[in-house]
């Protein structure tokens, strides 16, 4: 899984991200001044330029503290564009909370020796995971201040594949994640799942799931109330669970009882997008000679391989890419909310996207729970946050977010938020 990440990150400018980018430019430089000199080095001249080079990179993060401050005035003001950030990376989003650069980049640089190094430049990983350590300080901080209980973070939500389990796989009770999952429920946090796979049945989800909610239902750790915690929203934005401790099971819950204003479209346009997505399908099958077939299901239309066959990398961009361009051409699809995605074995076209997910999961929340969860409140964690043909990216004008490459990944990051909450101080 790594190995592919890395070789789809690096050769597809797509899949590139424009503050990444800009933050690798920026650090280039110190890496490059304090690379190894032409006769080597001494031991003292070895600690002095880690020093040094620590010393810079951490003023890096911390003038693009100031930055992302900025930028976050500036969109309270209703003037995002004017920000300073936004004109040196006209792709940045929106950030919902503070991001302690600095201090992230210390933890991480332990972890990972980035002063240290003299051959191999601050990487997109490097940059990733401090983002991501920023992201996790910030909003542990709120469990430490008695004035700041309004941005106390309360929803935390997940994809599946490659995120909680591996491709393909389902979550089982052997899964090193499920501990952690536990104890965020226990801290009386929602856990929502916001998955591309799209069931109408519980069971269906039951059976991806098990792991985690056989553990729920037995769990000396839960109260009642915890366990009803879990959530699940499936077909990216379509179809509602929640965990329901009077049936022992995921209890489905009708569009009607949680559909958003601004997903109230034409059924007449849904089944248009998804006539023509399936027709630029059928025809990219014959185009590019794949070994495949085209599945229609009830709110999404996708590609997969045939029995027996796969598809490679480069066939499914084509695919995701192309099939892209010409549904935001396509009349009826531009009244609409839908995303395209390349699943790693398999190509998606689904009605909504993980942004009305997520939002989902925060209305309904709010409403039946009598609380309020807004953006800042909610950490999304993903693998697909690049702008084409990743369905996590939509997410991020919906919650804070955290990118991961692996299941593995998703553990340390949940150990070390728990860590965060509990003892923040420390760090």
């Amino acid at each position: 899984m790594t190995s592919r990440y890395r070789v789809d990150y690096s050769l597809k400018e797509h899949r590139r991200d424009g503050l990444v980018e800009w933050i690798k430019g920026l650090l280039a430089t110190p890496f490059v001044l304090y690379a190894v000199k032409s006769n080597g080095l001494t031991a003292f001249d070895d600690l002095m330029v880690n020093s040094e080079a620590k010393r810079r990179y951490a003023e890096i993060f911390h003038d693009l503290e100031l930055l992302i401050d900025d930028n976050i005035e500036m969109t309270k003001a209703g003037q995002p564009e004017l920000s300073r950030l936004k004109q040196l990376v006209p792709s940045v989003g929106c950030f919902f909370t503070r991001l302690p650069l600095e201090k992230a980049f210390y933890i991480e640089d332990e972890r990972r020796t980035i002063s240290k190094r003299r051959m191999v430049a601050p990487s997109f990983n490097d940059i990733r995971l401090i983002l991501n350590t920023a992201q996790l300080l910030e909003l542990s901080s709120s469990f430490h201040s008695k004035m700041d209980t309004n941005n106390r973070l309360e929803l935390v939500t997940f994809d599946g594949d490659i995120t909680l389990y591996d491709d393909g796989m389902n979550f089982d009770a052997s899964s090193p994640i499920l501990p952690e999952l536990i104890r965020l429920l226990a801290k009386d946090m929602y856990v929502g799942i916001v998955t591309a796979a799209g069931y109408s049945e519980g069971a269906k989800y039951y059976g991806r799931l098990k792991g985690l909610i056989d553990e729920i239902q037995i769990s000396d750790k839960l109260t009642d109330k915890q366990r009803e915690n879990l959530l699940v929203m499936g077909g990216e934005a379509n179809y509602l669970f929640r965990y329901s401790n009077a049936k022992k099971e995921l209890e489905f819950y009708p569009r009607d009882k949680w559909l958003l204003k601004e997903m109230n479209w034409s059924e007449n346009d849904i089944t248009l997008t998804l006539d023509f997505a399936q027709e630029v399908l059928s025809d990219l099958i014959v185009k590019l000679s794949l070994p495949a077939m085209v599945i229609r299901k009830e709110r999404a239309v996708g590609l997969v391989a045939k029995e027996g066959h796969s598809l490679f990398r480069e066939q499914l961009e084509e695919v995701v890419l192309r099939v892209d361009k010409r549904l935001k051409q396509f009349p009826a699809s531009k009244r609409i909310r839908w995303c395209a995605f390349n699943g790693g074995s398999d190509i998606w076209v689904d009605i909504g996207d993980k942004a009305f997910g997520v939002k989902v999961l925060q209305e309904f929340i709010s409403a039946n729970d009598n609380t309020s969860i807004k953006a800042g409140n909610t950490l999304h964690v993903g693998d697909q946050f690049t702008s084409l043909g990743a369905n996590d990216y939509a997410s991020r004008t919906a919650a804070t977010t955290c990118w991961i490459s692996s299941p593995s990944e998703t553990k340390v990051l949940l150990k070390d938020l728990i860590r965060y909450i509990d003892d923040w101080a420390t760090y």
